[in-house]
């Protein structure tokens, strides 16, 4: 976490060095270890390019605009809350599942695939196809939740 407090306190910082220089993307500017880490998904990655260009440019940042257009008494959404907007993602998994690791991936039948950032188990027995939920939480992580009384897997969505 420390990480990433880091690398956006640099490409903030690198703005007002570089007012005049052309956005560039964050895909460009980190590698892939390091986009992994943050887990943003790809929509929450394309969102944080506008508004970081748009910061650069000099116009509106997106949250500024959205908070102006909530009523008077309504709390405006926190930006510390990327992914919460987004509901629980509910499918079956294509396949046995025997347990997990961090670089295990996990294909949906709804076609996303997510690999496994933390966490490990080893289940008691494979399971064949079974319903799982994976939950958005905090700063854009994910979780993989097989069963709700097994711990849940860290995961970052490949596609």
């Amino acid at each position: 976490m420390r990480r990433f407090a880091l690398s956006v306190l640099l490409v903030a910082s690198s703005f007002s060095a570089a007012a005049q220089a052309p956005y560039v993307p964050l895909e460009q500017r980190l590698s892939a270890a390091q986009l992994a880490e943050v887990g943003l998904s790809p929509a929450q990655l394309q969102a944080l390019n506008r508004v970081l260009r748009q910061a650069q440019d000099g116009g509106p940042v997106v949250a500024r605009a959205a908070a102006a257009q909530v009523p008077a008494g309504v709390p405006a959404p926190a930006a510390m809350h990327l992914g919460l907007e987004e509901g629980p993602v509910s499918a079956r998994l294509v396949g046995e599942v025997a347990g997990w690791a961090p670089g295990t991936v996990f294909t949906l039948d709804n076609g996303q695939q997510w690999q496994v950032m933390k966490g490990q188990m080893t289940l008691r027995a494979p399971l064949q196809a079974p319903q799982i939920e994976v939950i958005p939480g905090i700063a854009g992580r994910w979780f993989l939740q097989v069963d709700e009384d097994l711990p849940k897997a860290r995961v970052f969505r490949l596609r």
